[in-house]
Formats: structure tokens, C-alpha cells, sequence
């Protein structure tokens, strides 16, 4: 019921068109091209043998086939690493909101080059679109949620940092039903299916002009106190905004005594390093949960358990469905039980789940009753995944820095996100050859490794302002105590 009212008193019309032109017009864009890859792929093969006939009168070999599926996959994630580490450049350079609307040109790009590149028989305009959007995914993934923080009320920030998260499940949903055959998973529709990725800049071009800037940059960065608060009014459609201006002036004040801060200094101060270690370590623990082995191992698990390809196929989606609504459960959750519980929830189910699945994987042949468990197995891991770390990871960067650092802390924490991404990628595949299934062992030891971690050193930041959170880091730094982190 408290939740409930909090939605309700903080909550408003405008607000609710400011989050969604960021849900829709930029983490919808994230999650549609981390999902829409997957059917293309498998109508590509013969395309690309084609193609290359077509200039050099040679079929490709298995090894060369291979290696272009490689770098399509793989260059987005690289894209994605360096849109990461320009948010910071983009954010003070743009402004939240300016950098939102600039990114959209990426998308474009990214569109036209998936649009034309069967037209064109290019294989490289597809790897060159798929850089481009990673680039656009990687600036999203740092720039939205900064955005969406910065213009929440105190009571409604999780739950709207998470409404991130809510569109990037929704998107990878929606990728997987228009992979369907009968849909535009076909061999002439798939460059359409790619090149939707240009409806979401579409859609934000139209709305996000129409809100404002977030009225803490413009105060605490730029230094426009009418125009900051002017925003607020707008935000809050209300112009009794005198406590939060206050808050935002204190911010403001406190920042000024404290210098630009650059990549030497959040390394090397202590209240600055502690915070980034966080950021770091919760979005490390997103990436090296083990969702992609199991989203990776869900369609062997499938067939083992009897199910049809197109059977399957569904039961996939039917997944992705369950990440859509726990993730949603979990919007309203973070402000009633609060981020550090919704985290060591997920990652210690996680681990729980990941244990049970590598027994299971290894004694699949001893009864059909365990490949149908394995199912549930793998249900219950997404489960827990949206509870706190699909989440989380991605706005508590904003939560633990104040405005100054900010943007270098999100452009180091995403970078990291996107590098991680990169390598579980890269090498998860190889290990898996060797361990078979008991490559979930190693996501075990991780998992029990990040559940020590944030039990011991993340602080609860449910309803807290900034000052107050970084008043436990200066007591971690320099006071006797570890301070108080819950």
C-alpha cells in the first residue's frame, strides 16, 4: 500500500512522458539488438555463401563462414565498449537529454546499413551497422539511466531505475516474436527485422524534445538555477518544488568546493574509489551470473526434455515473458525492500539454481522427470536474475556518485558492463566445450563470490540522498568503522 501511494503522489502525466521517451526510445533500442541477432543468424549461412560466390565464384568455407558470424555477434559488443566510455564525454559535453538526442544518429546509421546490405550483397554493412548500434547501446546504457535517476523523485528513484531494465526485457520479448517465421524471421524479411531498430529514434526524436533537460545538470553543471527549476515545475507539474531545489542547491553548493573529477582522482581518493569499486563489482556480477550459459544451454535443455524446435522456440519466449514480468514485480519492489536485499535475493538464487542445473545436466539420462526439472531450472534462474541484478547494476552507479563524478563513474562502470559482455562472449563457448556442463561450477564460485561481496560492502540506498550516501563512504575512508551500510 505504501508503494502504491508513492507511485501515486509521485507520479504524473509529464514525468511519465519523460520516462518513456528514454524506456522506448533508448533501452528498447538496447534490449531489440541484444535479442533481434538470434533469427538472422541462422538465415544468414546461406546468404553469405552467395554473396561471396557472387563475387569470387567460391563458396565460403565452414572456418570462414564462421568467423564473419563471429564478428557480427561480437562487434556490436565492441561498439558497445566505446559508447560506454564516452557517456561521461557525452553527458557533460550534451547534456543528459542532448546526448539522448545526438545518440539516435548511430541508430540511423545502423538502419540503413541493415536496411540495404542484402540489396547491396554486403556482409560488411552488416558488422559496420552492427558497431554503429553498439555504439548508439553502449551511450544508452550509460546516458538513459543517469537521465532517468536525475528526474525521479527520492521515493520513486529505484523504481524508475529500473524501468531501464522493464524496456530491455519487454524489447528482447518483442525481437523474439518478430524472429518468428511467420513474422519477419524470414529469408527476405530479416534486413527489415535489423532495420527496426530505427522505430525507437523515431519515436524519441517526437517525444523527448518535448521534456526537459534534467534539472540537476542544468544546476549543478551548467549553473541555471531558473532554468533548473523551471524543469522541475514541469517534471513534478507542479511549482511547489522548494525542497527538492533546496537538496539539488545543497549538492550544487558542496560540489564546488570539490575539483572536476578526472579518471586519476576517483582512483585515487578514497571516497570516490570506494563507490566505483561497487559499481564495478555489481555490474561485473550482471554479466558473470551465468544468464548467458543458461540462455545458451535453455534450448539443449528444451530438447533433452522432449520439446520440438518450434516448441522450443516458444518455450523461449514464454522465458523471455517470465523476465518481463519479474522484472516488473521488481520495479515495485525496490522501493519496498530496497536494492541491497533485491540483489543478494537474485544472486543467491541464482547460485542455488546454478547447482541444482549442473546436477541435473550431468544425470539428464537417468530419467525424463530431470530434463523436465531443468526446464523449471531455467525458468527460476531468469526468475531470479530480473529480481535485483538485471536490474540493479545499471542505475546504482547513479545513486552512490554525486553529479561531479557522475558521468566518469558511469562511463567507467558501463565500459566495464560492455567489456565484460565482450569477454563471457568470447570464452564461454570455448569453456563450455571442455566442461560441458559443469561449466555452471565456475558461475558458483562467482556467484558466491559477489553474493560475500555485496552483503559486506553495499550500502542500502533505498531513500537516501545523496549526501547521506556519500557520508558512509567518508566514514568508510576515513572513519574508525566500516560505517552504516544498511
Amino acid at each position: 500500500m505504501d508503494v502504491y501511494r508513492a507511485f501515486k503522489e509521485g507520479l504524473n502525466s509529464r514525468l511519465l512522458c519523460a520516462i518513456l521517451a528514454v524506456a522506448l526510445g533508448s533501452a528498447f533500442q538496447h534490449g531489440y539488438n541484444l535479442g533481434v541477432i538470434n533469427a538472422p543468424l541462422e538465415l544468414m549461412g546461406d546468404w553469405l555463401n552467395t554473396t561471396n560466390y557472387n563475387r569470387t565464384e567460391e563458396y565460403l568455407t565452414q572456418s570462414s563462414k564462421t568467423m564473419i558470424i563471429s564478428w557480427i555477434v561480437s562487434i556490436y559488443c565492441i561498439g558497445g565498449m566505446i559508447g560506454g566510455a564516452f557517456t561521461g564525454f557525452f553527458s557533460e559535453r550534451f547534456g543528459r537529454k542532448g546526448g539522448l538526442l545526438i545518440n539516435n544518429v548511430f541508430a540511423f546509421l545502423a538502419a540503413i546499413l541493415f536496411g540495404f546490405c542484402k540489396m547491396a550483397g554486403s556482409w560488411e554493412m552488416i558488422v559496420a551497422g552492427r558497431f554503429f548500434i553498439g555504439i548508439n547501446n553502449g551511450l544508452n546504457a550509460g546516458l538513459a539511466p543517469m537521465y532517468l535517476s536525475e528526474i525521479a523523485p527520492t521515493n520513486l528513484r529505484g523504481a524508475i531505475g529500473t524501468v531501464y531494465q522493464l524496456a530491455v526485457t519487454i524489447s528482447i520479448l518483442f525481437s523474439q516474436i518478430m524472429g518468428l517465421e511467420s513474422i519477419l524471421g524470414s529469408e527476405s524479411l530479416w534486413p527489415i527485422m535489423l532495420a527496426l531498430t530505427a522505430g525507437p529514434a523515431v519515436f524519441q526524436l517526437c517525444v523527448l524534445p518535448i521534456c526537459p533537460e534534467s534539472p540537476k545538470y542544468l544546476l549543478i553543471n551548467k549553473g541555471k538555477q531558473v532554468d533548473s527549476q523551471r524543469a522541475l515545475q514541469w517534471l513534478r507539474d507542479s511549482t511547489n518544488v522548494h525542497d527538492e531545489m533546496e537538496e539539488m542547491q545543497s549538492e550544487a553548493e558542496a560540489q564546488k568546493l570539490v575539483p572536476t573529477v578526472s579518471v586519476r582522482e576517483i582512483i585515487t581518493n578514497p571516497t570516490l574509489r570506494i563507490p566505483l569499486v561497487i559499481s564495478l563489482m555489481m555490474m561485473l556480477a550482471q554479466q558473470l551470473s551465468g544468464i548467458n550459459a543458461v540462455i545458451f544451454f535453455s534450448t539443449k535443455i528444451y530438447e533433452s526434455a522432449g520439446l520440438s524446435e518450434a516448441a522450443s522456440l516458444y518455450a523461449t519466449i514464454a522465458m523471455g515473458a517470465m523476465n518481463v514480468a519479474m522484472t516488473l514485480i521488481s520495479l515495485v519492489m525496490v522501493e519496498k525492500a530496497g536494492r541491497k536485499t533485491l540483489m543478494l535475493t537474485g544472486l543467491t538464487g541464482m547460485m542455488i539454481v546454478s547447482l541444482l542445473l549442473t546436477i541435473c545436466l550431468a544425470l539428464k539420462d537417468h530419467g525424463t522427470w530431470i530434463s523436465y526439472f531443468s526446464i523449471v531450472l531455467v525458468i527460476s534462474f531468469v526468475v531470479m536474475f530480473a529480481t535485483g541484478p538485471g536490474s540493479i547494476p545499471w542505475f546504482l552507479v547513479n545513486e552512490v556518485f554525486a553529479s561531479n563524478a557522475r558521468p566518469i563513474a558511469a562511463s567507467i562502470a558501463v565500459a566495464v558492463n560492455w567489456t565484460a559482455a565482450f569477454l563471457v562472449g568470447l570464452l564461454f563457448l570455448p569453456i563450455a566445450e571442455v566442461m560441458g556442463p559443469y561449466v555452471f561450477l565456475v558461475f558458483v564460485v562467482l556467484l558466491a563470490f559477489f553474493i560475500l561481496f555485496t552483503w559486506k560492502k553495499v550500502p542500502e540506498t533505498k531513500g537516501r540522498s545523496i549526501d547521506e550516501i556519500t557520508a558512509i563512504f567518508k566514514q568508510q575512508a576515513y572513519g574508525s568503522g566500516s560505517g552504516n551500510l544498511v
